[in-house]
């Protein structure tokens, strides 16, 4: 994993449909990954790539209009650094895991070339001792947690990046989603850049270094990102949770009220207010005409304005995130079919297709270029995809067969009477009956019987080079 290929690029230029106007950064950036100094830099770091990021304690509703003004010059610093303060509140962190992290431990099905394939599942590989190996290609190259970091990015600013980082020893690099709060897009050059630790560094997507994820669309992502709507909601409730807390240490308490009679000498009353100031658990005061101990509490209700303030932000987030409200009570752990009924399925799929998008047209690349060579980039190309259906009802899907075999039956013998055929494979078809080739009636006037079965050879799934 040396200098930039150029076969891969052009390749990457083909399957992204790069804009035929595109041209070399003209910043005055000539770094790249690569460079020497960079590398040095790097090194001198332990291969860090971003300086340290900045995590705000404090925000405030007009924090979302600096940031708005700061993405559309192209700096996405200050938007990144909202969602990293949102991330704090547990209700947006754990909807938005159960979209992200749940997302990309769904089965995943590989298309193509039929040995790729089976080398970045499980068991491709032989360990020392002759034995399949268990471990999958694809999830060491592309960890669960780096892509579902890159596809929360992604939803919340509408891009993200990452970085094939190459490993000792191995052939093929590791993903690592980088920090996007260092993100920045010059619009004279309609490129991205990475503010790094020896610079800027201009973004090349799918160079085999480079993973810039743009579910947001090719211009100005970060407006169809989601992260004003919930930047707003977190500092809502932020500011309504502060204030709640400080109601409480003030009037959520009752006073504690001693009255003295009036006869009563200096010193007696200080005694007595003393007693009362000690107030402790199961405390009994004993009391003479004239001495009172009662409690004075608040009877006001603005405690309930702020709890709904921080009820409506938390349904904000879930109806942003997951697009209708969810519950997390009455489930005992995570299943493929708890992630369909928490989360809208049309967004658990729109997810997935941008995720697998990005994947397909920038790391899977460069694992065949680097383990097969530029040629296999024409040949041999592989996708991946998430499986996004929701999981069916066996007992329902079972039903519906019993019904459709008891109708197919039905009609054939009325029809029969009447010298008609019935076209079982169009009526299997619209049906959804799965069935194994093309059936053919014997006959035409007698009782139809399915004379034979031709199989129908299955489709090749290649990627063809676009012209």
């Amino acid at each position: 994993m040396g200098l930039l290929p150029n076969g891969l690029v052009r390749y990457v230029d083909v399957l992204l449909g790069r804009s035929a106007y595109a041209r070399p950064p003209a910043a005055g950036a000539t770094n790249s990954l690569d460079s020497p100094e960079v590398i040095r830099a790097r090194e001198a770091l332990g291969g860090q790539l971003g300086p340290p990021g900045r995590t705000p304690t404090r925000l405030y509703l007009a924090d979302i209009e600096s940031a708005t003004n700061a993405a559309d010059l192209g700096q996405i610093g200050p938007a990144a650094q909202l969602m990293i303060a949102a991330k704090q509140d547990g209700v947006f962190a754990g909807v938005l895991s159960t979209r992200t992290d749940g997302l990309v431990r769904l089965p995943k099905r590989f298309r193509g070339d039929a040995e790729i394939c089976a080398e970045l599942q499980p068991g491709s590989t032989a360990d020392a001792t002759g034995n399949a190996d268990a471990r999958a290609r694809f999830d060491e190259m592309c960890p669960q947690k780096e892509l579902a970091l890159l596809a929360a990015d992604g939803f919340t600013l509408g891009i993200g990046v990452a970085e094939l980082v190459p490993v000792a020893g191995r052939e093929w690099p590791v993903l690592v989603r980088r920090d996007p709060q260092f993100l920045f897009y010059l619009w004279s050059d309609n490129t991205w850049y990475y503010q790094s630790v020896a610079g800027l560094l201009p973004i090349t997507p799918g160079d085999g270094h480079w993973v810039l994820h743009c579910p947001g669309g090719r211009v100005s992502p970060w407006q169809n990102g989601a992260w004003r709507a919930i930047a707003r909601a977190y500092i809502r409730k932020e500011t309504a949770s502060l204030l709640k807390d400080n109601w409480e240490q003030k009037l959520a308490n009752a006073a504690r009220v001693a009255e003295a009679p009036q006869a009563a000498t200096e010193e007696q009353a200080q005694g007595w207010f003393q007693r009362v100031a000690a107030w402790g658990i199961n405390t009994v005061f004993s009391t003479k005409p004239g001495y009172t101990v009662r409690l004075l509490e608040s009877n006001g209700i603005g405690w309930q304005s702020y709890s709904k303030t921080i009820e409506d932000q938390d349904r904000e987030f879930q109806i942003c995130v997951a697009g209708q409200t969810v519950t997390t009570e009455g489930k005992s752990g995570f299943v493929s079919a708890e992630l369909f009924s928490t989360i809208r399925s049309d967004l658990i799929q729109s997810t997935g297709d941008d995720l697998a998008y990005t994947v397909n047209t920038q790391v899977l690349p460069a694992y065949v270029y680097y383990q097969h060579g530029e040629q296999a980039l024409l040949t041999r190309s592989v996708v991946m995809e998430w499986d996004t259906t929701p999981p069916k009802d066996l007992n329902a899907t079972a039903s519906s067969l019993v019904t459709a075999a008891s109708a197919i039956k039905t009609l054939t013998e009325a029809l029969a009477a009447h010298n008609v055929q019935l076209d079982v494979a169009e009526l299997c078809a619209q049906l959804g009956v799965p069935t194994a080739g093309v059936l053919k009636a014997a006959t035409v006037g007698a009782s139809p019987k399915l004379a034979a079965v031709e199989p129908v050879p299955a489709p090749t799934e290649t990627i063809q080079e676009a012209a």
